[in-house]
């Protein structure tokens, strides 16, 4: 199979190096590209999109959603404990 690209070509080259293919599978891969002009890369890297700010909407409160909210409970006053008073 021959290359697709020179970062393929790179890829491969490392894997030689760090023992992961054989010599013979890289230079199998090598011959059948031949002297070809390879691009960097088979498919180009995708552009980010500038993202838009959008103004953040002012919050109005209505009437009918402030009486909705609960009002919160009092607590109960703590009880004492073990304070019995001797005579």
């Amino acid at each position: 199979m021959p290359f697709k690209s020179k970062a393929q070509r790179r890829k491969f080259a490392e894997l030689l190096v760090n023992r992961k293919i054989t010599d013979q599978t890289y230079e199998e891969w090598n011959r059948s590209t031949g002297k070809k002009e390879l691009p960097e890369r088979v498919t180009p890297k995708t552009k980010t999109k500038t993202r838009t700010r959008t103004k953040a909407k002012a919050k109005t409160r209505t009437k009918t959603r402030a009486k909705a909210r609960a009002k919160p409970r009092k607590r109960a006053a703590p009880k004492s404990r073990g304070t019995r008073t001797r005579r």
